[in-house]
């Protein structure tokens, strides 16, 4: 086995024992994207020589016999919509093809602090809006297990990454299933904590109310190192809360409380997927635990409420990226002609933005538009409020929820792209749970026509050890 397939558990073990060195186990990863990135394109930039430079830190402290924690010297990959120092950071798209980045994301500086080795930075879907990585301005992501189809998105080329093995973990931003999504279609652990564990401060925000980084691992124990590394309250980010992790309370299978939500098995559900989840909840059932059908009733109304609240917020938070402060402008483009300030905010726009970022920029501006504002953004807020009570309430008689992850097995390059409302339902499991704030995690289920498919765990706000010891007896 080379030292990229190792699991960041059993690496960090190797290392102890010096078995390898870092610098080995960094450079077994760069063999890897030099061999499989040029026809995957899961990295937009890669950091050899400072990734080189921290592992031979790492080293040299293992060889004067300092301990190390569970990600000193473990080479991960960040989406690029989180901000590195002195780095170039695009988010996917051309209108920050040259932005470089003045300071270092919370979760950054936390993973810099583990003595984490940060390897380069991943596609991903053009300001986190789609669901396959194809809308990205610098080319689509390719599934490592068939470059013929899609890696899921927004976070594809995170998923992509860990999947071919050019790093033992990587961390993406979910906001209405762009960690969990791509991890069922890649065959990968995909774990989303609950809003406000996890600091958004540095990531380029998205949908506010909406966005968590979230990593993506190998094993369900390295999610949890992962996760670990950065939780936890910031300053800078007034919705992070101080509250104890609680992630070394065991679980008692023979009382766990399993609820399958009757809304997520429908007929529109491929009854081969549903046998797949039905093995899944038989290991649970074998241990003891008690399984009871659900009902969540306003689940079919979360696409729709994500798909108004999610672009207004859009369109307030792009209304920054105006060619002037930062970014491409037009108005030092020679190709494009400017006679005035607002020719200058209009073509920057329009030739920096690219198709699926102006739909969801004019979809917002006309949500939150007079006359539209309470039709819209209004009932929107109001149906999310009822969403999520109905999760606390269900959440009374059940301690976890298991559904599936995605409807689908990755489809093939280019299959939706020429119609969004197709592409925009791939999200249809995952959506609610970033309405309601709550945590989810995907874990591999099975193959299905050779493909893999996720099963979803979702726990109740703050309940991230339930979901992860529950994910961890189903991922085995």
């Amino acid at each position: 086995m080379k030292l990229n397939e190792l699991t960041i558990t059993e690496a960090h073990k190797g290392l102890k024992n010096r078995d390898f060195r870092a610098q080995e186990l960094l450079e077994d990863c760069f063999t890897a994207i030099i061999e499989k990135d040029k026809e995957i394109n899961a990295f937009l930039s890669i950091f050899y020589e400072s990734a080189r430079a921290d592992a031979k830190r790492v080293d040299f402290r293992i060889a004067n016999g300092e301990e190390i924690g569970p990600l000193d010297g473990i080479p991960l990959a960040i989406k690029d919509n989180m901000l590195i120092e002195g780095t170039v950071c695009t988010s996917g798209s051309k209108i920050l093809s040259n932005y470089i980045s003045t300071y270092d994301a919370t979760v950054i500086k936390k993973l810099k602090k583990a003595g984490a080795i940060i390897i380069g930075k991943t596609n991903m879907d053009e300001f986190a809006m789609g669901s396959s990585t194809e809308s990205s301005a610098y080319g689509p992501t390719k599934n490592p297990l068939n470059i013929k189809l899609v890696p899921g998105g927004s976070s594809g080329g995170s998923a992509a990454a860990v999947t071919a093995n050019m790093c033992l973990g990587a961390y993406g931003s979910d906001t209405g299933g762009s960690v969990r999504q791509p991890a069922s279609l890649c065959g990968i652990v995909g774990f989303k904590p609950s809003y406000g564990r996890v600091s958004r401060y540095g990531l380029m925000a998205m949908a506010s109310s909406l966005d968590q980084i979230s990593p993506f691992a190998k094993s369900v124990d390295d999610a949890r190192i992962l996760y670990e590394a950065i939780a936890g309250k910031d300053e800078k980010d007034s919705t992070t809360i101080d509250k104890d992790l609680g992630l070394d309370k065991e679980i008692n299978f023979s009382k766990l409380r399993v609820g399958l939500p009757k809304e997520y098995f429908t007929n529109d559900l491929d009854g081969d997927i549903r046998e797949l989840i039905d093995e899944k909840v038989n290991i649970l059932r074998g241990l003891g635990a008690e399984i009871k059908e659900v009902s969540l009733p306003h689940t079919k109304y979360g696409l729709p409420v994500y798909y108004i609240i999610m672009p207004s917020e859009v369109s307030s938070n792009l209304s920054r990226f105006d060619g002037i402060r930062y970014g491409y402008s037009a108005s030092i483009d020679e190709d494009v002609p400017v006679d005035n300030l607002l020719d200058v905010y209009m073509k920057s726009r329009s030739k920096g933005f690219g198709t699926e970022v102006k739909r969801r920029i004019m979809i917002g501006a006309y949500t939150l538009s007079a006359g539209y504002y309470d039709a819209y953004y209004k009932k929107a807020t109001q149906v999310r409020s009822i969403i999520k009570k109905e999760y606390e309430d269900v959440f009374k008689e059940v301690d976890c929820l298991i559904t599936p992850t995605s409807p689908s097995t990755a489809w093939p390059l280019g299959e939706k792209m020429n119609d969004p409302v197709k592409m925009y339902l791939s999200d249809v499991y995952t959506v609610n749970v970033n309405i309601a704030g709550i945590t989810g995690i995907s874990v591999p289920a099975g193959n299905l026509n050779g493909l893999p498919i996720g099963v979803q765990v979702i726990g109740k706000y703050f309940d991230e050890n339930t979901v992860l010891r529950v994910a961890k007896k189903l991922y085995i």
